[in-house]
């Protein structure tokens, strides 16, 4: 028996007609998905029992103004609002449905921003039912809370909001701020903003947006920007919203892999900025220096923001050469060739820096040589409790041992040294906070406490485990400059403490497993630049002369950045200017290496100044 063809010219069976009405289906879905989406129409054309939207919405926030393209009927008129961005300031028009058409009429004015629109269906979201560990979420509330927004932004390198902007200028209908704050120090360790765009235009899609996630990069907490995600999306969805928006630059895959966790999917709208400084590195294309680390990095940049010619000699050692109108100058990162041999070997070994200093009046504490007659150690150890050991020669912390009290600690600590220096010194150990100053042209231009790593407990980890996750926070942080060494000194701080490193640590309990607070392994810093007492500047500055160095980072122990009581402990000839932002560490470096270079009343000003000390 011969079967029958199926399948052929004029034949439709049931398989064909069922591939075709799924090929219909998804043909109908993705043009629907296109039209909602990235077609978005024009609003007019929204169902007429909608709310009646505002036109040509320009919403601030401070740091610029959201436009809402979609407010905008006419391309004209969008572009004279972009042309109204105020100095120091970043506007954004998002949900631009046109944007070839827009860049077509001002290519040399704005941009296509290469950032990813996110979304967030509220109606299918879930909250989480994990509540946040050893912080809590709240509506920014006090002045202080806008104070510490802002040194966050500027940790992230972003623009900074007017403090009273919080409180008189803003739309508070539209605009809502949530921080994130350690439930024991009461510091503010993160911050979201959103927008309701139902408030702010009558969104007939009754959408929200989420702006400015920025976690404080020496948050000790895993999960702050997370938690502040949700919250937000919480508060959203409670009112009733449809969905919640984010933008996020194209290549920061860390923060993508976070939105795709939560339930974010990916939406092509638009989003639109003018050329401005702030925006720069967003319109010139990427790094050419990207073996660059953060310390050279950010004096290459403000260089070429003058216009002073760049050349990378050795970018994985940070060697460049700057040079302008006749001028050349060598450096490797912060040192350059305005420091001398003599200084730098003077800021090489601790044992003449002690000595030049304090020639100099600076204060500093007893010292001794290991290797001397053992009574002498014994002698000092009883006399002060507790010693310091570090090599004379050494940077980042290499070979520092704080807070020792036993002999057996000493000479372990003494043979760890001796491993990276032939001389070991013993000094008494001040107790206190350490404070690094940055002195740039003989003058102070940034202080801050550093602090030494700590973790907090979860009820669950190790010690172990709970030190090797702060220190890819760290790491993570800082671009890989900072990480906590599980070395000698970690393992004898956590001793000390009554612990080993399989403790599970309880939960919310913190501890310090490290007593050196040096960046490089693990410690955080701590803006105090306004704050820090005339003495310690005058110590600091006393001291960059005494070793005749025109850049270094003076460290001193103190009992408070407010109080005059001191100890110096080193100089370093090569500060990391780059921990110390938003204060202008690279624009006074530059200053001084091309004066001809600032601003014509930048100028006068410093010739006022040393005018009027001249007088004094």
């Amino acid at each position: 028996m011969t079967a029958k063809k199926t399948g052929g010219k004029g034949t439709d069976t049931p398989a064909r007609g069922a591939r075709e009405t799924r090929h219909r289906d998804a043909y109908s879905h993705r043009l629907k998905r296109m039209r909602e989406h990235g077609l978005k129409p024009p609003i007019e054309n929204q169902q007429g029992d909608m709310p009646v939207p505002l036109e040509n919405c320009a919403l601030d926030l401070g740091w610029g103004r959201l436009l809402f393209g979609q407010t905008f009927h006419d391309t004209e008129k969008l572009l004279t609002t972009l042309e109204g961005e105020l100095p120091d300031r970043r506007d954004i028009a998002v949900y631009v449905r046109d944007p070839h058409v827009l860049l077509a009429n001002a290519p040399q004015e704005i941009f296509l921003d290469p950032s990813h629109t996110f979304r967030l269906d509220l109606a299918t979201y879930r909250a989480s039912k994990k509540a946040p560990a050893g912080f809590f979420l709240r509506r920014l509330t006090a002045q202080t809370d806008a104070e510490a927004i802002n040194r966050i932004y500027a940790a992230r390198g972003m623009v900074p909001v007017p403090p009273d902007f919080f409180w008189s200028k803003r739309d508070a209908r539209s605009i809502c701020y949530f921080v994130a704050e350690d439930e024991v120090s009461g510091e503010i360790l993160g911050t979201v903003t959103g927008v309701d765009h139902a408030r702010a235009f009558n969104d007939p899609e009754r959408g929200a947006s989420l702006w400015c996630l920025a976690v404080d990069p020496q948050a000790r907490h895993p999960g702050v920007g997370q938690s502040l995600v949700r919250h937000l999306a919480d508060y959203f969805a409670a009112r009733g919203l449809a969905h919640l928006d984010l933008s996020v630059m194209h290549d920061n895959g860390q923060a993508i892999a976070l939105y795709e966790k939560l339930g974010f999917a990916r939406v092509p709208f638009f989003t639109v900025k003018r050329k401005n400084p702030i925006n720069e590195t967003l319109y010139t294309g990427p790094d050419t220096d990207e073996a660059l680390n953060p310390y050279a990095t950010i004096i290459v940049r403000e260089a070429r923001r003058r216009g002073i010619r760049v050349e990378v000699s050795d970018a994985e050692r940070g060697f460049f050469s700057l040079s302008q109108g006749g001028r050349t100058i060598r450096c490797r990162e912060s040192l350059s060739e305005l420091t001398s041999a003599v200084a730098m070997s003077i800021c090489d070994d601790k044992t003449a820096t002690r000595k030049v200093v304090e020639g100099a009046g600076v204060h500093v504490p007893a010292q001794i040589v290991a290797g001397q007659a053992d009574g002498d150690l014994a002698t000092f150890l009883r006399e002060h409790g507790k010693v310091v050991v570090k090599p004379a020669r050494g940077e980042q912390g290499r070979g520092v041992a704080v807070g020792l009290t036993s002999h057996e600690d000493i000479d372990a600590a003494i043979e760890e040294a001796g491993r990276l220096c032939d001389t070991v010194l013993v000094e008494e150990c001040v107790e206190g906070q350490d404070l690094r100053l940055i002195v740039i042209n003989y003058r102070l231009v940034a202080a801050a406490i550093r602090r030494p790593p700590s973790v907090v407990g979860n009820g669950s980890s190790r010690i172990r485990e709970l030190i090797e996750a702060q220190s890819r926070r760290r790491a993570a942080a800082t671009g890989g400059e900072s990480h906590i060494p599980l070395d000698a000194e970690t393992l004898r701080t956590v001793r000390q403490a009554g612990h080993d490193m399989d403790t599970v640590l309880p939960s919310g309990e913190e501890l310090l497993v490290r007593r050196t607070a040096n960046l490089h392994t693990g410690g955080t810093i701590h803006d105090v630049t306004d704050i820090v007492h005339p003495t310690l500047v005058e110590a600091s500055v006393r001291a960059a002369r005494a070793i005749d160095i025109p850049v270094t980072g003076i460290d001193l122990m103190v009992k408070a950045p407010t109080e005059a009581d001191y100890r110096f402990i080193e100089a370093n000839e090569r500060p990391g200017l780059a921990n110390h932002e938003p204060q202008p560490t690279a624009e006074r470096f530059i200053d001084l290496l091309f004066p001809l270079s600032m601003p014509a009343t930048a100028r006068q000003a410093v010739t006022d100044q040393h005018t009027n000390q001249g007088a004094a």
